[in-house]
């Protein structure tokens, strides 16, 4: 009976050691967990942590955004995932001013054990302290997307030699593509999506041993890619939205998924292409392809998305096309391409536009010179696709043999177009796009002969741009809803402003005229004509409008072509029309000093609108090159558009200083990006604007600038806040914190400094904003009104003080 009872307990004792409690995890972990709670300012996602939680094995603490993983009495897995990881801009928020990433990678290397680590969208900031991180020798998972990380990825990260998946997409990291990477042979997913890097993209790509993913999409880097047929395990590659090109890359054999759109191919795709039988998803719309469209691509067994819309495909498709079983979606839309829709793609529903669709396939298919699809389709006429495959140096067979038809005039005018298109090429170095435009005998009669040119050639070298710091996710034109860039026929612009009659006439100044237009889709635009000089050349103007087709962000009166018009006779440009955005909810001075009470914007809508402000500045200075300085930034060039977003109307463009050069008169103040603190004397404007949108007073002079500079100083200095209250417009004055009230006030202070130096830098005025917007969030508490968050995706970690 003893030796049963002895047995027994022996068993029972075994069996409770095998049940894991609380008490089997370390006690300093335990202490690690509950300070990254505090470091990461007690997340919501954390609200279940407390002393006694069983972060190992207690089930009821475990959700899908937070939970812990451990091996024996140690932590292995550690998953952290915020709001800022959703999809919505208002819950993403940086972490407070006083937050120290090295402090939270210290704690965080007191889990030495940790192999699976996620902190996403947690509101990290800061550069990633590589040293610390790389003592968690055992990491072999590291997913830190939607941060505010920045700075380039440290070298130290080369000794986690166990590291197999990094995601750190959604930050701002920048510098060039690390060569180090090369070193890890355990990498399989590299995942870098919306940052800013930039450069090109090292031979060390392809010595990835085990490289299966690699994620680039969203940056700017540029040039040719490496070979990465030497790279055998990669099968995802996306790259889409840089400046990649022009060269096509090579692929290995087992590429399952190649999304290359948004950057600068150009020429035809690789045959190699259609022997790819494991290709499911090639994507590499938005480029400048010319040559045959390949339709040995619908049939390749694997093929479950195709996409080559916006290049210059040429061809002749027909109904016996095959396509393969898996085909889901297809996108062939504004190209060249001419005949009918393959009776595989016509079978099922089709679309002309993005919208989903409920069919099992969609196809889009508009804007090429297709038969037989319905005129609902908007095609072009044959010739139109003729013309520009020729003005592109690819020639259709109809083109090739002539068209007699017609009179002698008109085929000079062809020939003579296409000389001039092939001259230009060959003196440029590029390719350019020619369009002739059937001028009606009354406008013939009143203005001399001309041309159009569809498409203007870069004459910025690649590298240029490639040294271009494209601050955020909200440069990126997939999320900015901003249509694409082109070039506009007259016709198109005639049309749309009803042959430039003069009720569309917006005003007029030494550059020209500014119309009002609504284009044929019903996008309401402004059209800003532009006088030409002689004196200024084909590759001048090219070089112009390579740069106003990067000026499109959220923050931004965006540009969205261009026209050029052209004298037949000796083919220089007579006239130029830059297409801009129109934002018809009129402006910010509108909302604040000038506003019926009714009208007027809460505080809430005003550090929104400031923080927009202040992001479109950060564009400009910092989000192409050259940069563009010295804006002559007022409130009254600050346009509402229908969600109150803030849009800067007015800003440096380059060319206008020469247009009004050429004309005589003396240009722009600062014609160039060489302005001495160019950067300082936007931040001033700047402040000048904070100054009315805080006070709600109008602000005309200089003098009265100086006045309420004294004024905000002695509000700020004074004890308490009825003083501050006393200087905010009344209108607000009992809707907004004091800590909010007084983080705005102090920035627009130094904004307003007298010597530039002592002025701030635009990320550190955005990171004070920001910080006073979520001071008012948490004070408003869960009474958060439908008002736009102020806060979104491109917030930037405060700088240290200039």
């Amino acid at each position: 009976m003893g030796g049963n009872l002895l047995t027994m307990f022996l068993l029972v004792s075994v069996a409770m050691a095998m049940v894991p409690g609380s008490l089997q995890l370390q006690a300093s972990q335990t202490w690690s967990l509950l300070k990254i709670q505090q470091l990461l300012n007690y997340p919501a996602v954390l609200s279940h942590w407390h002393n006694y939680t069983d972060f190992c094995y207690g089930a009821d603490y475990k959700t899908t955004s937070a939970f812990v993983e451990c091996y024996g009495d140690s932590v292995t897995q550690l998953h952290i995932i915020g709001d800022g990881s959703s999809s919505s801009p208002s819950a993403k928020k940086p972490l407070p001013k006083s937050f120290s990433i090295d402090s939270f990678f210290t704690t965080l290397t007191r889990l030495p054990d940790l192999r699976v680590l996620t902190l996403a969208g947690v509101g990290l900031w800061g550069p990633l302290p590589g040293g610390k991180l790389s003592r968690l020798t055992s990491l072999e998972i590291v997913n830190i997307s939607g941060n505010y990380l920045y700075g380039e990825l440290p070298v130290a990260m080369s000794r986690l030699g166990n590291l197999q998946t990094f995601i750190a997409d959604g930050n701002l990291f920048s510098g060039e593509f690390p060569d180090w990477l090369g070193k890890l042979p355990e990498l399989a997913v590299l995942s870098l999506r919306n940052n800013s890097m930039m450069g090109t993209l090292p031979e060390s790509v392809a010595e990835i041993p085990s490289l299966r993913s690699l994620v680039l999409a969203g940056n700017n880097f540029s040039g040719n890619l490496p070979d990465l047929s030497g790279a055998r395990n990669l099968q995802v590659i996306d790259l889409a939205n840089n400046s990649f090109g022009p060269e096509f890359p090579r692929l290995g054999r087992k590429v399952a998924s190649v999304v290359l759109a948004g950057n600068r191919f150009s020429d035809g795709l690789p045959p190699e292409l259609a022997g790819m039988y494991l290709l499911e998803r090639l994507d590499v719309s938005g480029n400048r392809f010319v040559g045959p469209f390949m339709p040995a691509l619908l049939s390749l067994p694997s093929i479950e998305y195709l996409s080559v819309a916006g290049n210059r495909f040429t061809g002749f498709l027909s109904g016996n096309i095959s396509c393969g079983d898996n085909l889901r979606f297809v996108d062939i839309s504004s190209n060249l391409l001419t005949g009918t829709l393959p009776n595989c793609l016509s079978a099922v529903k089709t679309t002309n536009s993005d919208s989903d669709s409920s069919s099992s396939k969609t196809v889009l298919y508009a804007a090429n010179c297709l038969a037989g699809v319905g005129v609902e389709t908007q095609q072009h006429p044959a010739p139109f696709c003729k013309n520009q495959a020729i003005a592109v140096g690819i020639v259709p067979d109809q083109a090739a043999r002539g068209r007699r038809g017609g009179s002698g005039a008109r085929s000079g005018l062809v020939a003579g177009v296409v000389a001039a298109a092939i001259g230009a090429a060959v003196l440029a170095g590029v390719v350019v796009f020619v369009g002739v435009r059937k001028a009606s005998m009354r406008r013939a009669q009143a203005r001399p002969p001309r041309r159009l040119v569809e498409h203007a050639s870069s004459a910025y070298p690649s590298k240029l741009f490639a040294d271009a710091r494209y601050i955020s996710q909200t440069v990126k034109l997939g999320a900015l809803g901003i249509p694409a860039y082109r070039s506009f026929s007259l016709v198109e612009l005639e049309a749309a402003t009803n042959d430039f009659e003069v009720s569309n006439l917006m005003g007029q100044d030494s550059h020209g005229q500014m119309y009002r237009g609504r284009l044929s889709n019903g996008t309401p635009v402004t059209i800003r004509s532009l006088k030409v000089k002689r004196s200024q050349t084909s590759q001048n103007f090219n070089r112009h409008i390579e740069m106003i087709s990067k000026l499109r962000h959220r923050h931004l009166v965006s540009a969205l072509g261009h026209c050029f018009e052209y004298n037949l006779d000796d083919s220089t440009v007579t006239q130029l029309y830059l297409v801009f955005e129109y934002v018809q909810n009129g402006n910010l001075r509108g909302r604040i000093s000038q506003g019926t009470e009714g009208r007027k914007l809460t505080w809430v809508q005003r550090i929104s609108t400031v923080i927009g402000v202040a992001k479109g500045i950060q564009f400009l200075h910092g989000g192409i090159i050259p940069g563009l300085f010295a804006n002559n930034l007022k409130i009254t060039n600050i346009l509402l558009d229908q969600n109150v977003v803030a849009k800067i109307g007015s800003y440096n463009i380059p060319i206008l200083s020469e247009t009004m050069k050429s004309e005589g008169g003396s240009g722009n103040k600062y014609p160039s990006d060489s302005v001495p603190n160019g950067d300082k004397i936007d931040i001033f404007d700047f402040g000048v604007i904070l100054l009315e949108v805080v006070s709600g007073r109008p602000i005309t002079s200089i003098y009265e600038v100086e006045i309420m500079k004294e004024q905000l100083q002695s509000a700020l200095t004074a004890e308490g806040p009825s003083k501050r209250r006393s200087f905010v417009d009344p209108a607000v004055s009992k809707g907004c914190s004091d800590e909010s009230v007084r983080t705005v006030m102090e920035i627009c202070l130094r904004c307003l400094a007298k010597e530039a130096v002592q002025r701030p830098s635009v990320e550190d005025v955005l990171w004070n904003l920001q910080f006073a917007a979520q001071v008012q969030d948490d004070w408003r508490g869960d009474s958060r009104s439908s008002e736009e968050s102020p806060l979104s995706p491109s917030q930037i970690p405060r700088e240290s003080d200039q």
